[in-house]
């Protein structure tokens, strides 16, 4: 299931993942949490959805189509994020499905996704409730202060967020663009897990983030530990990114249906 936001220009939110879990054998549920108004130069403006209808998609699907794994994304409130983590526990998943929570902030050019004061309830409430939360550097920084510019910072980035309480911090290097290869940093509160590859050069990679977290969330629902979930999310995000393709005026889309091409 993801929980998110849609995404009009279709690049990137709940559209990237349901395209996301299709490809990698999953059915696709969604609880939509906002709808935005985007294309590839920006995001508009975007309209929550009532609490009472985020948690009743929730409660819907659990009680009878049931889910194996989730991922949330963009939440935009205190509201909102407060009622998913009561619907995950009043449905009594915490602990026994995986949760991906990917803390979507801002959109790729900077916009606001989160109103002011929400960013505290993803890290009190949320945040300790996930399996997996697999910030960019821009989520690192608003999270816990820390600008990552090398190895060390990024291993200081991944403790600070696993003192927030997840299971798992992954802490992407994607935008860490000095560097020609792309590292993510896996912590588990003792071990540390590095997945590299090359950089793919392009600017088209709007929907990257929605993409890896959503394919991480598609292999824990086939039944993957969290190390061997991410290590596949890399290489399918990596995949993806090389197969981008130039949209609109602004910024083009990964290409999560590149597969079916060859």
């Amino acid at each position: 299931m993801t929980i998110a936001g849609s995404d009009s220009g279709g690049s990137a939110g709940l559209q990237a993942d349901m395209r996301t879990f299709a490809m990698l054998g999953v059915h696709a549920s969604a609880a939509v949490t906002a709808v935005t108004v985007q294309n590839t130069l920006g995001v508009r403006a975007f309209h929550e959805i009532p609490v009472d209808i985020v948690a009743g998609q929730i409660d819907a699907v659990v009680s009878d189509i049931g889910i194996e794994a989730a991922k949330t994304g963009m939440l935009a409130s205190t509201d909102i994020i407060n009622t998913v983590v009561e619907a995950w526990r009043t449905n009594r998943l915490d602990g026994v499905v995986p949760l991906v929570v990917d803390p979507v902030c801002a959109s790729n050019v900077g916009e606001p996704l989160l109103h002011a004061g929400a960013l505290d309830a993803l890290r009190r409430h949320l945040i300790p409730v996930a399996t997996l939360v697999p910030p960019n550097l821009d989520e690192v920084r608003l999270l816990v202060g820390i600008d990552v510019v090398d190895d060390d910072t990024q291993r200081d980035a991944a403790r600070a967020l696993h003192a927030l309480g997840p299971q798992w911090a992954l802490v992407k290097g994607g935008h860490l663009r000095t560097s020609p290869i792309s590292s993510d940093l896996l912590f588990d509160g003792t071990e540390f897990h590095q997945f590299a590859a090359d950089r793919v050069d392009t600017r088209h990679d709007h929907g990257a983030g929605d993409t890896l977290a959503a394919a991480v969330t598609a292999a824990l629902a086939h039944g993957h530990t969290v190390p061997d979930a991410v290590r596949f999310a890399k290489l399918w995000v990596t995949e993806c990114i090389r197969a981008s393709y130039p949209l609109g005026h602004g910024l083009g889309t990964v290409n999560g249906f590149s597969r079916l091409l060859h």
